[in-house]
């Protein structure tokens, strides 16, 4: 497969991505494609659709000979139950393609071609893209299906206290959207499932931004105290 298009988001590292595409809405990012892909005719009607699928690949998920693994820890389920790897969205899996939904808010015309102005992308900074395809709800949208054991488990959101002062900060750094999108991640709590130390201080690198945070677990708060 070739790359088409990569992705430019908010996150240079994996820590604080969103589990599952849409679950943050706030975030944006932009697609840039790469020649001979950057013809605007490629593109042409996109604009109609209110959503797009991106098929993409995982990076670092290779196993070096390591033999296949057919169950995985998601961390729905706290990473601690094993379920199949094709029962998952496991990024340890025999190829590591990803598959996101993600809503369309725009084409833009750049020096370089088309830009795809999306929201509530769950990609790295610099993700590669191999197909786009548009959402179609007569064939995508199913409202009778059942969501397997994601249906288990309550999507518990964190509430997030950010001192004034410091938001204040992160708002001009950062911009309006892109504080937005830093709240709605840190309220999808983005520790590793297992771990849950009151005491552990975790950072998180988004949009040039380290940002510091403790999460009293009890409470059901996610306490920025630095960035």
């Amino acid at each position: 497969m070739e790359i088409i298009a990569t992705i430019h988001t908010a996150f240079p590292q994996k820590f604080g991505i969103p589990r599952q595409s849409g679950l943050v809405d706030s975030l944006r990012a932009r697609i840039t494609f790469l020649p001979p892909y950057n013809d605007a005719n490629a593109v042409r009607g996109l604009e109609e659709f209110s959503h797009i699928w991106l098929i993409w690949g995982f990076e670092g998920t290779e196993r070096s000979g390591e033999a296949f693994s057919p169950t995985v820890r998601p961390p729905r389920l706290g990473g601690e139950e094993r379920v199949g790897v094709f029962a998952s969205r496991s990024p340890f899996r025999p190829n590591a393609l990803g598959l996101s939904c993600v809503r369309l808010l725009g084409v833009e015309t750049g020096p370089e071609g088309p830009v795809l102005v999306v929201a509530g992308a769950d990609l790295k900074d610099g993700t590669p893209i191999f197909d786009i395809k548009p959402y179609v709800p007569l064939a995508d949208c199913r409202p009778e299906a059942h969501g397997g054991f994601t249906e288990t488990r309550e999507w518990a959101r964190l509430r997030v206290d950010i001192p004034d002062d410091l938001a204040a900060s992160l708002r001009e750094r950062l911009g309006e959207e892109d504080f937005a999108g830093l709240v709605g991640v840190l309220a999808e709590d983005p520790r590793p499932a297992y771990q849950h130390d009151a005491e552990r201080v975790y950072g998180m690198a988004f949009a040039g931004v380290e940002v510091r945070f403790t999460v009293d677990d009890a409470a059901g708060t996610l306490h920025v105290i630095g960035a």
